[in-house]
């Protein structure tokens, strides 16, 4: 088990991902969405895997719906970093992690690929999030 810390830029938001992959093999995916492309989107995620997001002040905490609107962009109302998105599918909540925000973390050994989700019907994308984002999450205000 691989575990990785990640947060903002000033750390208001933090969170700690862990998945089965070596560091050596997680991927990283660059959407290619406007929203990703302008804050540097490289996201990533593992069906096995478990995610605790933290949040210091709720009130630098904003939440960003766009396009299907299926899904929560958590960014940082103080740095302006996103951090992660969260999508509810029939009641559970399924994460990514923007891999920008990791901490201590060697990108040059992380393959970063570009991904274009333009056209993906709304059903189509749910079933790709349940089946591959995270499913074990946690977010908890201190």
């Amino acid at each position: 088990m691989t575990t990785i810390k990640g947060s903002c830029h000033c750390g208001n938001l933090s969170f700690v991902f862990e998945t089965p992959d070596p560091q050596e093999d997680i991927v990283l995916r660059a959407c290619q969405c406007t929203f990703c492309t302008r804050h540097g989107g490289a996201w990533t995620s593992h069906a096995n895997g478990r995610v605790d997001i933290r949040v210091k002040d709720e009130n630098m905490l904003s939440r960003y719906r766009f396009g299907t609107t299926t899904a929560d962009f958590l960014t940082c109302a103080n740095c302006g970093c996103v951090v992660s998105a969260i999508s509810e599918i029939e009641g559970k909540a399924y994460a990514i992690v923007n891999g920008r925000c990791f901490e201590d973390f060697d990108f040059s050994a992380a393959d970063s690929t570009k991904h274009d989700f333009d056209g993906e019907a709304c059903d189509e994308r749910l079933d790709r999030r349940s089946k591959r984002w995270i499913p074990n999450v946690t977010l908890t205000t201190d």
